[in-house]
Parts: C-alpha cells; structure tokens; sequence
C-alpha cells in the first residue's frame, strides 16, 4: 500500500516529497520527536517537542523541506500512535510545560492537565494530527 501511494503523490501534477513515519518506531512522545525528526527532518535538525516549533517546521525551511513547500506525511500504525500519544503521555507533557510556563500560564495548564485526567478535550495525538492537517502544503495520509 505505501508504495502505490508514493508512486499516488509523486505521479501527480506536482512532485511532492514523501515522508513516512512508523507508529512501531516510537512508544511515547520523546520516540516520536525522533521519528519526526529522523524522517521529515531528515535527520539534520531535532526538534525538542515544542508544538509551535513542530507548525513552523510544517511550513518548510528545516531539513529537506523548502520554505512552504508541499510534501506528503504517511503515517502508518496511526491506531497504535493514538493510544502512545494519548492522554497518559500528554498528562506527561503537561507537567514539563507546567514546571516551565510563565506563571500566568499556570491556572491554564493545570485545568489541562485536569481535563487530560478525566480524558476530556485534545490529546498530544489530537494536537499533533491537527497542527499538521492546518498546514495546507502539508498532505497527512493515515494508515
């Protein structure tokens, strides 16, 4: 299946870079910033994580990736990726970004880690899923 949907995206009108990242090459949110990082970065730049970091990075200038180009992400094993980056990693996360928020922050990450402890609103997989499906030269094919 991958490969006829390489050769889908690289046949049409526009060649567009491909890029797959494996849900069985990561098992939490760390693994998965070196997947991203390792497959979309092309291994020439880390991302440490940050969400607004990863939206500038969709836009392109990173890796191999020029300024608002469009390109491809096939994301395999995605059922196995939302349950690793569901709401027991995000609870996770939260507390790192707790630990360093601006104090005015506080009170809002507090309700999200809260919220993550009840299973309500947007987990890191919501996030992640969302933040690229916005970028509009970005194409996210999910298997």
């Amino acid at each position: 299946m991958i490969n006829f949907l390489k050769n889908f995206v690289l046949e049409g009108a526009a060649m567009k870079k491909v890029f797959i990242i494996d849900g069985n090459n990561f098992s939490d949110f760390k693994g998965f910033c070196k997947e991203f990082s390792n497959q979309v970065l092309s291994g020439k730049h880390q991302w440490n994580g940050n969400l607004d970091a990863f939206n500038d990075i969709l836009w392109g200038g990173f890796g191999d990736i020029e300024s608002q180009e469009e390109f491809t992400i096939i994301w395999k094993n995605t059922v196995k990726s939302r349950k690793d980056l569901g709401y027991s990693e995000t609870i996770k996360r939260l507390y790192k970004v707790l630990a360093s928020c601006h104090p005015s922050n506080e009170e809002m990450v507090i309700q999200k880690i809260n919220d993550a402890k009840m299973e309500k609103g947007q987990n890191l997989f919501d996030l992640i899923e969302e933040i690229i499906l916005d970028n509009k030269n970005v194409t996210l094919i999910s298997e």
